[in-house]
């Protein structure tokens, strides 16, 4: 679910959109599993990235998937790749 090759071996990673109320962006919390040092228990851990989706495609709810790219502005570096699910 984490890392999974794509084209130029860019890393991708699934995940949630949160957010899609800015033009041409959506925001997507990654979800991951971290097995915790001393009590080996998993934990979920969560991170926000933003993505550049050019045709405004995406809604609140969808699972997407996004690939690495360079730096778009301040705070993207993140480009959409495809709608795995779409929301309800």
């Amino acid at each position: 679910m984490a890392d999974v090759e794509t084209k130029r071996n860019k890393r991708a990673l699934t995940g949630k959109v949160v957010s899609d109320k800015m033009e041409k962006t959506v925001v997507v919390n990654v979800v991951r599993q971290v097995r915790h040092k001393l009590y080996k228990k998993y934990i979920k851990v969560s991170k926000k990235f933003k993505a550049h989706d050019e045709n405004n495609q995406c809604r609140i709810g969808d699972v997407v998937r996004i690939v690495e790219n360079r730096p778009l502005s301040k705070t993207k570096t993140w480009m959409l790749d495809e709608i795995i699910e779409r929301s309800r």
